[in-house]
């Protein structure tokens, strides 16, 4: 499962709205400046603070 170069470029941190980086192995997002990733569930990127983990 691949996530567009598109919607990656608009993709930003809820918490901080900083970039988020791609992490396929792990089907995650992540968010360098909080330490925070988030879940991609059945191709949708999960972009709530309160369901992220520790990157």
């Amino acid at each position: 499962m691949t996530l567009s170069p598109r919607l990656l470029e608009v993709l930003r941190c809820p918490k901080c709205k900083g970039a988020v980086e791609y992490e396929p192995g792990r089907s995650r997002l992540v968010c360098r400046a909080c330490q925070l990733a988030y879940e991609i569930r059945d191709g949708i990127p999960i972009m709530l603070i309160d369901e992220a983990t520790p990157a």
